[in-house]
């Protein structure tokens, strides 16, 4: 039987999806990512469901027990799934049941509405691309990118992406995303979770980097965990482990000179 006892932080989540902007085959991944921070209790999905584009997800409502609710588009151009998202998050928000949220976009549209759920106290998890814009990222406690969730496939040689802007013109080479590296973000959070003798708990160096990048994921540089990328830069830290008298593994992380 699951308990509060058992679950991260005795939490009970909320996950709200926007079916105009979420794959409905990650939906099973997303579930589980969001089970690892507390108990799903809530399973909403927001769209108009008249329209060819959510036909993708009424395949896997019934499986995962996704509640739909079903918006109308009144005007075109206009996303009213946003709004009737917003106003159910914010019902859900003081009428109890829940103290954390899981909101599936990767709209900016969402960003006042997570930093509103923030100031209240409660949880907030993103789930979206990569292309997801920063502010919404950081309205988050955690921001999970879908593009993590997904098996990493080995890099296969590619030619760049071109287009021509005229019939004849010479093809413009469009550039690669770029992975950004990630020990700036590892030297500023170390900073702040060093202890007197100048090492850190891994845990709470994750912690922080968290606090410092909500999007922050090992996944990204192709890790799984966060052990696994501190090992991946041998000259720049140092890492030991000790075991308690528990028998727990306790992982220190040092900062070379």
């Amino acid at each position: 039987m699951t308990t509060l006892n058992n679950i991260p932080g005795g939490r009970r989540i909320a996950v709200l999806i926007d079916g105009d902007n979420a794959q409905p085959s990650l939906l099973e991944k997303m579930l589980a990512e969001t089970s690892k921070y507390g108990l799903v209790t809530i399973r909403r999905i927001y769209g108009d469901w008249t329209t060819s584009s959510m036909g993708g997800w009424k395949d896997v409502l019934h499986t995962f027990a996704i509640q739909p609710i079903q918006q109308f588009r009144f005007t075109i151009g206009k996303n009213a799934t946003d709004s009737a998202m917003i106003i159910d998050a914010m019902d859900i928000l003081y009428t109890g049941g829940v103290d954390g949220f899981c909101l599936v976009s990767s709209d900016s549209d969402y960003t006042r509405l997570a930093t509103r759920i923030r100031e209240k106290g409660f949880f907030v998890m993103g789930i979206g691309k990569k292309t997801t814009p920063r502010a919404f990222v950081n309205a988050c406690d955690l921001f999970v990118y879908t593009e993590n969730l997904v098996p990493r496939k080995e890099p296969k040689e590619q030619k760049p992406h071109t287009q021509k802007k005229k019939p004849g013109a010479e093809p413009v080479e469009q550039p690669e995303p770029v992975t950004p590296d990630p020990l700036p973000l590892l030297r500023d959070a170390f900073d702040i979770a060093a202890q007197e003798d100048g090492w850190a708990f891994l845990g709470t160096l994750g912690h922080h980097m968290r606090q410092l990048d909500p999007g922050f994921d090992p996944r990204t540089y192709g890790f799984k965990q966060l052990s696994q990328l501190i090992r991946g830069y041998p000259k720049v830290f140092d890492v030991k482990e000790n075991r308690g008298e528990d028998g727990t593994l306790v992982i220190y992380v040092h900062l070379k000179e």
